[in-house]
Order: C-alpha cells, then sequence, then structure tokens
C-alpha cells in the first residue's frame, strides 16, 4: 500500500512541476507582448494565470520580476522604483490582507489601467521619462511624452516661479474613451493602444495621450509633503493631473467605496481596473521592495457589476421557497444576467436588500449568479421585501427558520409530487417522464414512492391508449415498457436510496459523506443524532438538522420499501472505494453523467465541485487555468485525463 501512495505522490508531483513550467512560459510571454504594446489577453486572464502559479509556487522568481521593454530606446535607471503591487480579487481577499494591515485611515486611489511612466526632474527640469521596463530600469522616451497632455517641461507654482524639486513623479500613461473611439477604434483598447503610441520611434500620436500621477519621490533636499494626502495635493499643485482620492475609515467602507466605483466607472473619461489602497504614511522602503506589502490593489473583476433590484421572486421547490433577486441587465464576464439567487431567508436579510437598492452581483468560476452585497446610498424609492406567509398550494402556514422557508405538510401535493420526480430522477427510471408522473399523481394513481412499484401494465395502459383501443383489448407496448423500466430500478446504494426522498440539500454525495463516516446502513443512519451529523466532514449545524428531521419524517416509508420492495446495496471494497472524482469539459468516450455512474458503482464517489478531500480530478485538458483546475493546483490535488481514468477502472 506504500508503494502505491509513494506512486500517486510521485505522480502528483511530476503533474504540478509541469504546470508550474507551462505558466512560467505563458506569463513570460504575455507580460513581453503586453510591455511592447501588443498585449494579447485581458488583464484579468492574466491575473488567473499568476494567481494560479502563486498558489503553486508561491517564492517562484517569475512572481519577483517585472517584464521588459523592447530594445528600441536608450535604457535609463528608474529614481524610483516601479515594481507590482500585491492583488485582491475579491472582498474575501482583501479583507484577509486589512486583517493583517489595520490601519486607522485607508487612503484610496483609482488604479488606472495604463503604462506606467516616470518622469525624472532635475531642479525642477524634465529630464528623462522612463517606461517601467523590468522594474529597474526602463526605455527613455522623453521626446514623446513631452508631447502628452500633463506632462511639463518644467514645474511652476501657481505664482508662476520655478519649483526647485530634484526627483521622480510616477504615473499612468491613458487614452480616453473619446480619443479612442474617434481616432484609435481598430485598437483592442485604450491600454494597448497607449502602450503602442508611447513607443513609437517617431513619437507621432504621443500628443493623443495624457499622464495622471499619483506618487513622487525627491532625491534632493527633503520631501515636499509629509504623507499620502498631501503627496497627491503637492502633485495637483504643481500642475500635473492627479488621480481622485478617498479617505476610507474601515475596511468594510472600502468595500463600500469600491461597489460604488463599479457603478460609475463606465461614465469616466478613462480606464480603470480596480482601486490601490495604501495608510497615510509615507513607507518609501516597502515602496521599493519589488512587491509592496503595506499596499494592496484591489481589483475590479470581469464577473462583478453593481445593479438595482427590481423584485424579489420565491421560487418553490418542493415544499421549499428560495427568494431570488430580479435586477437591471448587467453583463458578467459576456453573459446577460438579470437574476440571482439570495439563498435563503436568513441571507437576504443579512444582505439587507430592499426592493429599489443597489446590489453587487457576482458570478465567479463555474458559480451560479449571486448577490454579494446591498447598499443604499443614492438609491430611489425602497421598500421592504415581501416574505409569503402560506403555502401557495395547500394553504398551511410556511415556517420560517432563517435558513429556509417551508411547507411543514408532508401531505402538500406540490411536495408529494416533487418527491416522486426526485425519486425517478435519483433512481434513473428513464422511461418515467415527467408528464406520466405527473398525470398518475393526478389521478390518484400514484401518492408516494411505494405505489410507483405497485403499478401494472394495466394501470400504466389508460396513460397510453384510449378507451376505444382499450375496450378492443389492444396492448400499449408504452405501458410494458415503462413497468419493466420500474421493476429493472429495484436495486440501488444507499446513497441513492436516501437522496431520492427529496430531503432538502441531501444529494447522493451528502450521503456519501455520511456512509462513508460509518453511517453505512439505512437503520445507522435514521437513528443518527444532529450533534453525530454535524461532526461529519463537510456538514453544519443547519444541514445535520435538516438532514436528521428529513430522515425521520420519510422513515416509516423508507423502512416499508427497503423490507419490502428495494434491495440496497454496499459498494464496500469496489475498485474504487474510498476515492472521489470530479469530471469537468467535455469526455471522448462517454457522457459525464455516465461517467459519474461508472464511478459510483466501482465503489468510490462522484462530485460536482473540487473540494479538499477529492482524489482526482479528470479532465481532457489538464493545463487549462479554469477555476476548477486552478483550486485542484491549490489543494493537490492529481489531474488526470481520461485516459488516465479508463486505465485506472480496467
Amino acid at each position: 500500500m506504500g508503494d502505491l501512495f509513494d506512486i500517486e505522490e510521485a505522480e502528483r508531483n511530476s503533474d504540478k512541476a509541469k504546470r508550474i513550467s507551462e505558466l512560467q512560459r505563458l506569463i513570460k510571454k504575455y507580460q513581453e507582448s503586453y510591455y511592447n504594446g501588443e498585449g494579447e489577453i485581458s488583464d484579468a486572464e492574466f491575473d488567473l494565470l499568476w494567481d494560479e502559479l502563486k498558489s503553486l509556487d508561491p517564492e517562484n522568481e517569475i512572481l519577483h520580476k517585472v517584464g521588459a521593454d523592447s530594445g528600441n530606446f536608450k535604457k535609463i535607471h528608474h529614481v524610483m522604483p516601479m515594481g507590482s503591487q500585491e492583488k485582491a480579487a475579491n472582498p474575501e481577499q482583501f479583507l484577509a490582507w486589512a486583517e493583517k494591515h489595520s490601519y486607522s485611515e485607508y487612503l484610496v486611489e483609482y488604479k488606472l489601467d495604463g503604462a506606467s511612466l516616470e518622469l525624472q526632474f532635475s531642479h525642477g527640469k524634465l529630464i528623462h521619462a522612463v517606461t517601467r521596463g523590468d522594474g529597474s530600469i526602463g526605455d527613455d522616451i522623453t521626446p514623446n511624452a513631452k508631447k502628452m497632455n500633463g506632462v511639463p517641461a518644467f514645474l511652476y507654482d501657481s505664482n508662476g516661479k520655478l519649483i526647485d524639486y530634484t526627483g521622480g513623479v510616477r504615473g499612468e500613461v491613458i487614452m480616453t474613451h473619446e480619443v479612442h473611439r474617434t481616432k484609435f477604434s481598430d485598437k483592442a483598447n485604450c491600454r494597448n493602444a497607449a502602450n503602442g503610441l508611447m513607443k513609437r520611434k517617431d513619437g507621432e500620436g504621443s500628443e493623443n495621450l495624457v499622464l495622471i500621477t499619483y506618487d513622487a519621490f525627491a532625491t534632493e533636499g527633503v520631501q515636499p509633503f509629509s504623507d499620502e494626502e498631501e503627496k497627491v495635493s503637492w502633485l495637483s499643485a504643481c500642475g500635473f493631473n492627479t488621480v481622485p482620492l478617498k479617505i476610507c475609515r474601515s475596511a468594510n467602507e472600502v468595500i463600500d467605496y469600491r461597489a460604488h466605483v463599479m457603478e460609475i466607472r463606465k461614465s469616466l473619461d478613462y480606464d480603470i481596473d480596480g482601486l490601490v489602497i495604501k495608510e497615510r504614511v509615507i513607507n518609501h522602503a516597502d515602496a521599493s521592495r519589488a512587491r509592496p506589502d503595506r499596499q494592496i490593489a484591489f481589483k475590479f473583476s470581469l464577473e462583478e457589476a453593481v445593479s438595482v433590484l427590481r423584485l424579489v421572486e420565491w421560487s418553490r421547490n418542493g415544499g421549499t421557497y428560495t427568494p431570488v433577486a430580479v435586477f437591471d441587465e448587467v453583463d458578467l464576464n459576456g453573459t446577460v444576467v438579470k437574476r440571482a439567487s439570495l439563498a435563503n431567508p436568513d441571507t437576504m436579510r443579512e444582505l439587507g436588500v430592499k426592493i429599489g437598492c443597489k446590489v453587487v452581483v457576482v458570478k465567479r468560476g463555474e458559480i451560479i449568479p449571486k448577490i454579494e452585497k446591498a447598499f443604499h446610498e443614492d438609491c430611489e424609492t425602497e421598500s421592504d421585501v415581501p416574505v409569503p406567509e402560506k403555502c401557495e398550494c395547500c394553504g398551511t402556514l410556511l415556517l420560517d427558520e432563517g435558513s429556509r422557508l417551508f411547507c411543514p405538510n408532508k401531505k402538500c401535493p406540490k411536495r408529494m409530487l416533487h418527491q416522486l420526480l426526485k425519486w425517478v430522477q435519483v433512481v434513473d427510471i428513464r422511461d418515467l417522464g415527467e408528464t406520466l408522473v405527473s398525470d398518475l399523481f393526478n389521478s390518484g394513481k400514484v401518492s408516494c414512492i411505494s405505489d410507483l412499484y405497485k403499478l401494472t401494465v394495466s394501470d400504466l395502459t389508460p396513460f397510453f391508449l384510449n378507451e376505444e383501443s382499450i375496450a378492443s383489448d389492444k396492448k400499449s407496448l408504452g405501458a410494458e415498457k415503462v413497468y419493466i423500466s420500474i421493476q429493472n430500478h429495484r436495486s440501488m446504494s444507499l446513497s441513492a436510496f436516501i437522496a431520492g426522498f427529496d430531503i432538502e440539500g441531501i444529494g447522493e454525495t451528502t450521503v456519501e459523506k455520511l456512509v462513508s463516516s460509518g453511517y453505512n446502513n439505512l437503520e445507522s443512519l435514521l437513528s443518527m443524532t444532529e450533534e453525530q451529523a454535524s461532526a461529519v466532514y463537510g456538514f453544519a449545524d443547519i444541514m445535520a438538522k435538516i438532514a436528521v428531521e428529513g430522515l425521520a419524517e420519510n422513515a416509516e416509508e423508507m423502512r416499508s420499501l427497503a423490507r419490502e420492495t428495494i434491495t440496497i446495496t454496499t459498494t464496500e471494497g469496489g475498485k474504487l472505494s474510498g476515492k472521489s472524482f470530479c469530471f469537468t469539459g467535455e469526455l471522448k468516450s462517454m457522457k459525464r453523467s455516465d461517467a459519474e455512474m461508472l464511478v459510483k458503482k466501482l465503489g468510490g464517489m462522484a462530485k460536482s465541485s473540487v473540494t479538499k478531500d477529492l482524489s482526482y480530478l479528470v479532465t481532457n485538458d489538464v493545463s487549462s487555468g479554469s477555476s476548477k483546475n486552478q483550486k485542484a493546483a491549490k489543494f493537490g490535488i492529481p489531474v488526470i485525463d481520461e485516459e488516465a481514468f479508463l486505465k485506472m477502472i480496467e
């Protein structure tokens, strides 16, 4: 057994090394194209590659380097450090950073989406304009820079007196949306267009660019400012264009401000791709590092947007009512979205949503859209979200337990029908369609799972033939086919058996966790307490409560079925026993659903997402930068292709 683990460990390390090498190659390639004005991918796509490499190899040297410019210009050393910033891609990552960097004030500036440039002055006279380069040395593009808006050849105060300043000023070269639209619409975006123009040897087109500044450092004498806020004021007084500055008193206020900027960013004259968060104190030692620790770039994402909540609908799934937000359409990474789940009444209340409020909508990776935050500044008229009080089907008063709103009436027709449909789906009785199940239920022929197995061909025939055909003793091949299909599904795993009873949130994968924890027969599950269930990995108090209550509610029929009708099989000792698999992307030899079924038949577990306890991620694109591949890399989970999976089960 030890040898097997050694082999698996070696395979895991080999796959990891290959992926690290591939990421290094891609990052270097895209950095070079970006710094030479020919960016091939978006910032968001580049960030995914960067974050994956960081999760696999945090000390990788490429993470501590900046790209390099072309060899078309004279090389000049910077007087100010021009490293890269740490990044937070979402509020959770920013809060994790803020927990380690607790400031009384957070100074927040726009993160400009352009090309970095350092202006070097000697006693108030511009002597060099230097691109970012490798962070230490860049291209001298002074003649081009002098044509740009916001690049003074001399520094004068408000009285017209030359300012005796020697040092550097850092900013971002941008192209406005108006200039891009009217003159350079053939370029992919403003950033690429600006990057290309500023590095033209003939300087043509640089007059269409603008420099916006945000940093300065004197190399002689005392600094002309004492903190970050005064620095921006000084730059403005010298005649530079400067970024807007917002002072926030808490990390949560920064998150609220980010949501506000996300909403207005489309109305700005230029592109921004996030915010830069600093402390008030100027920390030159930290700024000199390749990746400063005391400041962070809080980036926007293609998978986030701000909208206005117009309505909350209550989706009915069996006996459970789930709030669904309906808002003004937004574009999330190329997909138009106008609805998102609010999960349950507690989540809805914690978010503080109201009809008419503004909401941050997210759709990260393969996760369905959800509301991440609500805010109420500058909103139109708001009103409370109405919560249904009675079951729309049977009229029973709904129970609001916070974590769920549901009809407690087990005999509620809607609940009963939903349970029948769930059973047919989980057990995979493919010939028994939804319409036929509904017709059987509405006719009174079937009111519970046990009734399905009592059906005869004669019972089913009226649902396929008319009265005239039945009177002439005509046989129904459809009725016979459905009858045989039902009878062929009298044997199943314990996880499928339990999942078929439609207990909210308790699917096959969830039951498999209980089975793996020792509750591997029906009676042990039915006698399980909430405390015992909550101790199982992947369970919390709420899920444990729902599971135990649902098992108790269905215990009588479960025992009856297991005793008289259904054979519950065991997969213990199967070829894949103890292993779990998640399939992503298209398979060549079979459907994903068939592969998952095969895993279960061989004693393994099929999962829909990548978790820490997953054994293998199966994909035919092992080098993909997808969210599942990234998670697998983060958790050290082997990523195998379809061929390797098939060899495993031979």
